[in-house]
């Protein structure tokens, strides 16, 4: 019974605490649940007393069954059944339109809140800026905040902040309505960009945009009015002409020198010139001076940058172009041209002589005194010669001085560089070296003398003289023809310097430059390789293993002492050592000496500097450092190059303590005996036992 009791108590406390569980799961303080009871049916197992026949004996009654008699009886024990109990329970859960999230029930909007919270069954509370039954719509440009209930107060198209109502000014304006233009000087977005116009220019303030003055134009009106044009947008056409610039803003001319007027139309009135026709004109003679640039157009008969000058003699008219054609030295009318005749001759161009050809004088009496020869004419009243083209001298008997040539001598040679001019023509005969018209050439490269008609000698880029062909040598040449170089030891122009190179280095006779044989640097080649390296310009690197450096010229390695070989890579054979292993090991006794300074190593058994003396009683081995072992019955120390005891006849082993066998005595015994202190040890040896 107790037992059913404890079943029935547990199942009681197990349906109960799930109870307890399913209606606490929910918050019950929050509004939005809501409770009710439920009835569930559970699988239980109870006790009950069941029933049974027992049977027992006992003492019948019957005296002819006096031993035992059968009895029965009903008794009852407890068992256990399952059945269905109905049982009660009280039920939380979300009140209709909310849902469970965790211990509490919120609300359930059938369309998700977008921008916005569900706050109870499918109404939505929507963030600022955002409306509409799931607040998925964004407020329109003129409202603003939470369900856009909020009028925006913005103005020239600004837009408003549909959470905070903020303005946010178009592009060009400010202010916290966007009520008023950017100030001047600023432009775009919040009036934060700088306007980049010129020359009084204004900003649009949405754009940036340049409005130009009259007078300037170009994206930030940097530039003026194209030429031709002026005013507002440059559409304006200037009037001016004669290459009249005008005012890019006002469109005044302003008139090229030599024009005047409102359009400069007018030229400068006469005897003025240049820019306002504000200078004078400075020709003479009646010269007129051009009103542009003041040159003077002279009047015929006159030249010169004034018109100061008359025409040369022997010219005329206009610019003096004209040559007079009067004879017999008559002058000519610079202006006309006509012949103003001397005395003794007439005619238009004075070519008839009053006097018969030979006499002069008032009454054409006296001969001349010409050659006749070399004479044009004689003047009919002086007499004096006129000589042909050249010569010269009162009676025409000489020919031009040095330098003029023509008739009267008056024309000056042009022949240059010592040529001689022929007095007649004035044609160029050169010296030598020379060529051309005037001789103004010397001789082309490679020729010389007169005519340059010969061919130079000079070798090895030497250059020769266009006079005589003497050559003139290059640097590091000599001879007569630049065919020998320089002795050595000399370089330079004639050889003349001197050579600084060491070492056998090779001097260039050009600039003196030193070659620097193998093994050596620097700029007279007296510095020797850098260690580690040989050869030509030092450029190779030494290949040496125990070495002190390597041969700067042919880099053979120099070995330290002990080692051999091409790269000192290999140590000196037995017995030999020191520098190239050149000296012979002076060891005795099979002792080798070090490779490097000759000390030698003795054979095991010996010593001594030279291995000449053996070990000292009772040492032997390497460096005779071995102590000999205890030898018994020995001739003497043991073996100073094995360590092995001598042994005297009669005895063996390694310590000759051992007894050899005579016939009928055993030699143990015998030595037994004869030595019994064999068997102690003494400090400081070791003992061994004897064989067995």
């Amino acid at each position: 019974m107790v037992l059913s009791f404890l079943a029935e108590w547990m199942m009681k406390m197990f349906f109960l605490s799930f109870l307890l569980q399913a209606t606490l799961s929910l918050n019950p303080d929050d509004p939005n649940v809501c409770s009710h009871w439920e009835s569930y049916a559970v699988t239980v197992q109870e006790s009950y007393a069941h029933p049974f026949d027992q049977i027992y004996y006992t003492r019948c009654t019957d005296i002819l069954n006096w031993f035992k008699c059968t009895r029965h009886r009903i008794s009852y024990k407890t068992a256990y059944r399952r059945g269905l109990r109905t049982m009660y329970r009280r039920r939380s859960q979300c009140c209709p339109g909310y849902y469970e999230n965790g211990d509490v029930c919120i609300p359930l909007c059938t369309e998700e809140c977008v921008h916005g919270r569900c706050v109870s069954p499918d109404t939505c509370h929507c963030e600022p800026g955002w409306g509409g039954t799931d607040c998925s719509s964004g407020c329109d440009s003129d409202h603003w905040g939470p369900h856009c209930s909020n009028r925006c107060q913005c103005q020239n198209g600004a837009l408003c902040n549909p959470i905070t109502g903020a303005c946010v000014c178009a592009d060009g304006y400010r202010g916290w309505r966007c009520e008023d233009f950017c100030e001047p000087g600023t432009h775009g977005k919040g009036c934060q960009l700088p306007c980049q116009c010129h020359n009084g220019a204004t900003c649009d303030p949405r754009t940036g945009e340049c409005h130009c003055a009259p007078g300037y134009t170009g994206v930030y009106c940097e530039e003026q009015c194209p030429p031709g044009s002026h005013g507002a947008h440059c559409d304006l056409r200037c009037p001016c002409q004669n290459g009249g610039t005008c005012h890019h803003i006002t469109g005044e001319c302003s008139c090229p020198p030599g024009w005047m007027g409102v359009v400069c139309a007018q030229p400068c009135p006469p005897g003025t010139f240049g820019i306002n026709c504000s200078q004078n004109c400075p020709c003479h003679h009646g010269g007129q001076c051009d009103h542009v640039t003041g040159r003077c157009q002279c009047a015929a008969g006159y030249m010169g940058d004034r018109c100061q000058e008359e025409c040369p003699i022997g010219t005329f008219g206009f610019q003096c172009s004209q040559r007079c054609d009067c004879q017999n030295g008559a002058q000519c009318s610079p202006a006309s041209g006509a012949c103003v005749c001397d005395p003794g001759y007439k005619g238009p161009r004075c070519q008839e002589r009053l006097c018969p050809e030979g006499l002069h004088g008032p009454q054409c009496t006296k001969p001349c005194p010409c050659n006749v020869t070399n004479t044009l004419s004689c003047h009919p009243v002086s007499g004096v010669c006129t000589c042909h083209a050249g010569w010269a001298s009162p009676h025409c008997n000489e020919s031009c001085p040095a330098g003029s040539y023509g008739e009267g001598c008056r024309l000056v040679c042009a022949c240059q560089n010592g040529a001689d001019c022929h007095s007649i023509t004035g044609s160029c005969t050169c010296a030598p070296g020379f060529m051309g018209e005037v001789c103004a050439m010397p001789c082309a490269s490679g020729t010389y003398g007169p005519n340059c008609s010969s061919v130079c000698n000079c070798k090895n880029g030497g250059t020769c003289s266009p006079i005589d062909g003497t050559c003139t040598c290059k640097e590091g040449w000599q001879g007569i023809d630049c065919s020998l170089p320089c002795p050595t030891g000399t370089w330079g122009l004639n050889c003349n310097e001197t050579c600084t190179c060491s070492n056998g280095a090779a001097c260039s006779p050009i600039d003196g430059t030193c070659s620097c044989s193998p093994g050596w640097l620097g700029d007279t080649c007296e510095q020797p390789c850098p260690d580690g390296t040989y050869g030509l310009n030092c450029s190779e690197r030494c290949d040496c293993s125990h070495a002190d450096g390597c041969n700067p010229v042919t880099g053979h390695c120099c070995c330290l002492a002990g080692w051999t070989g091409v790269r000192c890579d290999s140590t000196c054979p037995p017995g030999h050592w020191g520098p190239n292993c050149s000296i012979s090991c002076s060891c005795e006794n099979g002792g080798s000496c070090s490779p490097e300074d000759g000390t030698c190593e003795c054979a095991p058994g010996y010593r001594g500097p030279l291995c000449q003396r053996i070990c000292p009683p009772g040492f032997y081995g390497h460096s005779c450092n071995q102590p000999c072992p205890l030898c018994v019955h020995s001739s003497g120390p043991c073996h100073h190059v094995t360590g092995h005891c001598d042994c005297l006849p009669g005895f063996s082993g390694s310590l000759c303590n051992q007894v050899s066998t005579v016939r009928g005595t055993p030699s143990a015994l015998r030595l037994e005996t004869r030595f019994p202190e064999l068997c102690v040890e003494r400090p400081g040896q070791i003992s061994e036992s004897p064989a067995t």
